[in-house]
């Protein structure tokens, strides 16, 4: 079975882009949310700064769309391409 390079990492880069966006509000609500994960974030992303409003939310989202884009078309392509 043959993965879906594009709708493979079209899925990724929504559940990734999404998981972001969600811990970063939920730490804006909750300060305390999810502080050690997005400093991970932020250690990743260049121009990222954790807990920082919502300028930073969106930079946030949009990187991990990209990245999380890139792995998911990166990974199916290596799947579709090793032997069964």
């Amino acid at each position: 079975m043959k993965l879906s390079i594009k709708n493979f990492a079209f899925t990724c880069s929504i559940i990734w882009g999404l998981a972001i966006l969600i811990v970063s509000i939920s730490n804006l609500i909750w300060p305390t949310y999810g502080g050690v994960f997005l400093t991970v974030v932020a250690s990743i992303y260049p121009g990222y700064e954790a807990m920082q409003g919502i300028s930073s939310i969106i930079v946030g989202t949009l990187y991990a769309i990209v990245d999380a884009g890139i792995g998911g078309a990166i990974f199916a392509w290596l799947y579709n391409s090793l032997p069964e």
